[in-house]
């Protein structure tokens, strides 16, 4: 047997460790890592684990390559994505995500991972890393919906139909006390957590690209009656997810207040287990009314002046709970509402002004508002010309199917809008 000397071991030791990327941690009311302090800035970038999956290399792997160059020499080191979409065909009247990853109840095409693993493999190589969210409270990757109607909550016509808002919230909120739809999430959960990473060859629970898991998109109880049983249904879900990964953080993925029946008090209980990890915000001055029509330059001292409320009263709340904050969406449409890139970014770019600024101020004082992620990155993507939604076979971009084509995405040519975030991410 040949032996080696105690200063080669360790030494070999040093290299592993050394090579082996660090996970991110909580330490009080912030992230670490490295055992130092981690502020991050960061992108939606939903899609993400997508793109591998195309056949074309120039639409695929090649533009997922140069998009992640882009957004690491940007000084973006945070990503947030969806794992996959339930189900397939019409949801809420409109098109929904494809490929689909969950097809049928209870039937998986597992190829739809591979895309995810070359994604955080390729994040890897940048140290950078990943919240990927299980699941989602609205229609556009199938999410509750699709497991209500599974399991015969509500009818397949129900699910299919443009629903107003009363109906949607009547639909959606009856997923928490369905017993049979947790039993689906969780088995697409446990699923994904015991995957294993083609490229690194590690489970996705030692994966260190990933940062944290969030439970879904925006997960609301849209009903007063629905509280109770949103309370428990979010808390055991973070259990269940500690119990099978010791490694990653977990995070509901709230709005915030809004996405709490407007209860502060609500936001707070939430974001109490010692499971979850980290408090969560989204700012949506568009759809909260925050100005009118397609006034945006006129009502935006309005929204400058309601976005620095809201993340203060949420950095109040984290403060309490001594947990971190992160502002992990927030959007505003071109100025006059133009869906053309080449359009004017002005008002967008003083909203996310104030963000960075709240962000900055935070990480200069070792505060709670420890990162943000802005809504969303489209990267080379284009909307295509005289048609306002997606369709099967388009480039992805930062909106969703349900959503107009350019309404919130920041592309690569948006110079005004890198500029800002180069002036904050890489400041010292």
């Amino acid at each position: 047997m040949r032996k080696y000397s105690i200063a080669f071991l360790l030494s070999c030791c040093c290299f592993f460790l050394q090579a082996q990327p660090p996970f991110v941690k909580i330490k009080n009311h912030q992230f670490s890592l490295n055992n130092r302090p981690y502020y991050y800035m960061g992108t939606n970038y939903w899609y993400g684990g997508l793109l591998a999956l195309n056949k074309d290399p120039g639409r695929g792997k090649e533009r997922l390559r140069k998009e992640l160059d882009f957004l690491k020499d940007n000084g973006v080191s945070n990503l947030r994505v969806l794992v996959g979409a339930e189900g397939k065909g019409l949801v809420n009247g409109v098109e929904r995500l494809t490929p689909a990853f969950q097809t049928e109840q209870g039937k998986f095409n597992t190829e739809i991972l591979d895309g995810l693993d070359y994604l955080l493999y390729e994040m890897s190589k940048r140290r950078m890393y990943a919240v990927l969210f299980l699941s989602n409270n609205w229609e556009w990757s199938g999410g509750f919906l699709q497991y209500l109607s599974w399991n015969k909550v509500i009818t397949d016509s129900v699910m299919k139909s443009k629903l107003n808002w009363d109906d949607l919230r009547d639909n959606t909120s009856k997923f928490y006390s369905c017993k049979p739809c947790h039993e689906d999430y969780e088995k697409q959960l446990r699923l994904v957590l015991n995957h294993v990473n083609k490229y690194t060859k590690r489970k996705y629970t030692d994966e260190p690209a990933i940062m944290a898991w969030e439970i879904a998109n925006e997960p609301r109880p849209m009903r007063a009656s629905a509280v109770d049983a949103y309370k428990k249904w979010t808390s055991s879900v973070a259990k269940l997810i500690k119990s099978i990964d010791k490694n990653h953080l977990v995070t509901l993925g709230t709005e915030g207040i809004m996405g709490t029946e407007e209860s502060p008090e609500l936001f707070k209980e939430v974001h109490s287990p010692g499971e979850v990890d980290y408090l969560t915000l989204h700012i949506w001055p568009k759809n909260w009314g925050w100005f009118r029509d397609t006034s945006i330059v006129s009502g935006l001292p309005d929204v400058i002046s309601r976005t620095r409320e809201y993340i203060r009263k949420h950095e109040e709340t984290a403060l309490e709970l001594n947990k971190p904050l992160v502002v992990e969406e927030f959007g505003l449409p071109r100025d006059h509402h133009s869906f053309d890139p080449a359009s004017s970014t002005l008002s967008r770019d003083k909203m996310y002004d104030t963000i960075f600024d709240e962000w900055s101020r935070s990480r200069e004082k070792g505060g709670a508002i420890a990162g943000c992620n802005f809504w969303a990155f489209g990267g080379s993507a284009r909307p295509v010309p005289k048609q306002e939604f997606w369709k099967e076979g388009d480039d992805f971009m930062g909106d969703p199917p349900q959503e107009e084509q350019g309404l919130n995405t920041v592309f690569d040519s948006d110079q005004s809008t890198w500029k800002l975030i180069r002036s904050y991410a890489l400041r010292d």
